[in-house]
């Protein structure tokens, strides 16, 4: 509405989602037809992101598909300047404000208190976004390469929300934690590094946009994948995997889920239940509060096996196993599953095998205060890799093809 406000220009930070992309052509559109000037890229760093998705490519002038080379050439790039240009005086205010109603008449939260979970865990805005950076400096960098897998201490930064909403940059983050790192004489690379996943996941997005939807590995198009009914358990944390359980379960609490058992709970839907990896990638868009498609696109296509960087397919992760190494004491498992709270540590991530006495101590009747195992972890990993079996051939050739480039 120019003529109400008196603005002859617009500009605002470009992103990269197909979607989001293709209503931003249709804005700039609209604008420029009003006689308005545009801009998204104003010469400036990336607000969203570390670099623009162009600006990293392989010595050919491809797209990367591989993450190692890609942080390889993240480490080549200049040093990031994250100190935003001072501000230049105040904007004045247009000649009179457009009509507009009060935030509240919008109806935007749920008449119901199913967020109550979500309120709890977290503070959005910057001011939120700088603690949880200042607190994540302050008492998680220096033990993060060791604590980071370990669901049970709270070791991630849980910055993720912030930075998809643009209420801290990914430059500040960086340079905040290469500083703090130098000051204490700490490696900041494993952390760095997942920053470089997130600025991976926005190169694959950008250079390949079918693949929030599709595979990217077009063998996996053939895969023989089974019904999704199966999902309906694992959404509801009620598989009879105590550490698959205790993630589903936090996420439909908070809107989070850590980031090891994210991979573990991914990974036994695609191969412990063969549904779809888009199954899951929708659900986790439904809930997650730091739902952000090209981090989920990445994640889910590596997970399942299908996407650019994936984890070989055999790589089929065992539940019980990976609680007992990662949640050690069952700390996780007994906040989130409270009905398996007094089974001791040895039994609480597989409580089928405890010896009925424990289990009646416990109060823990399986099949009815805890559901038994939907698959057994052998025969679900030997269904898989049959599956794998079916499509290999034509999955190894695209590997080749890969190699070559």
């Amino acid at each position: 509405m120019p003529e109400k406000t008196g603005a002859r220009a617009v500009f605002w930070n470009r992103r990269y989602e197909p979607a989001v992309a293709a209503r931003d052509a249709r804005v700039d559109g609209a604008l420029r037809a009003r006689g308005l000037a545009t801009a998204t890229d104003l010469g400036l760093p990336s607000a969203n992101l570390l670099w623009e998705p162009e600006a990293l490519t392989t010595k050919a002038g491809q797209p990367f598909r591989m993450f190692t080379p890609f942080w390889r050439a993240c480490r080549t790039q200049p040093r990031l300047d994250p100190a935003p240009a001072p501000a230049r005086g105040e904007l004045s205010p247009p000649r009179r404000w457009p009509a507009s109603v009060p935030l509240a008449a919008l109806g935007l939260r749920p008449r119901l208190g199913w967020d109550a979970g979500l309120r709890a865990a977290w503070s959005p805005g910057e001011t939120g976004a700088h603690a949880s950076l200042t607190r994540f400096v302050r008492h998680g960098l220096a033990r993060y390469a060791q604590d980071r897998d370990r669901p049970d201490l709270d070791a991630s930064s849980r910055l993720s929300p912030n930075l998809h909403f643009g209420e801290i940059g990914p430059r500040t983050v960086w340079s905040t934690v290469e500083r703090a790192a130098a000051q204490r004489k700490i490696d900041p690379s494993p952390f760095l590094r997942e920053l470089a996943w997130r600025e991976f996941a926005h190169h694959l997005l950008h250079n390949f946009p079918r693949s929030a939807e599709a595979p990217l590995r077009p063998a996996f198009l053939r895969f023989p994948w089974a019904p999704a009914s199966a999902a309906r358990a694992w959404r509801r944390g009620l598989t009879g995997y105590p550490l698959v359980d205790a993630g589903m379960r936090q996420l439909w609490a908070t809107g989070f889920m850590h980031n090891r058992v994210r991979m573990v709970a991914a990974s036994f839907l695609v191969k412990h239940l063969l549904v779809r990896w888009q199954e899951g990638a929708r659900h986790f868009w439904d809930t997650l509060v730091d739902a952000d498609l090209a981090d989920n696109t990445l994640g889910w296509q590596w997970c399942a096996g299908s996407g650019a960087d994936a984890a070989p397919y055999f790589r089929i992760f065992n539940p019980v196993i990976q609680g007992r190494r990662f949640d050690p004491d069952g700390a996780y498992v007994r906040r989130w599953v409270p009905e398996l709270a007094k089974l001791p540590s040895r039994f609480i991530h597989a409580p089928w095998l405890a010896p009925a006495d424990v289990l009646a101590r416990a109060g823990v009747v399986l099949g009815r205060t805890y559901p038994a195992p939907m698959v057994d972890h052998g025969w679900a990993r030997a269904r898989a890799l049959a599956a794998f079996d079916e499509i290999k051939a034509s999955a190894e050739l695209e590997d080749g093809a890969l190699r070559r480039r």
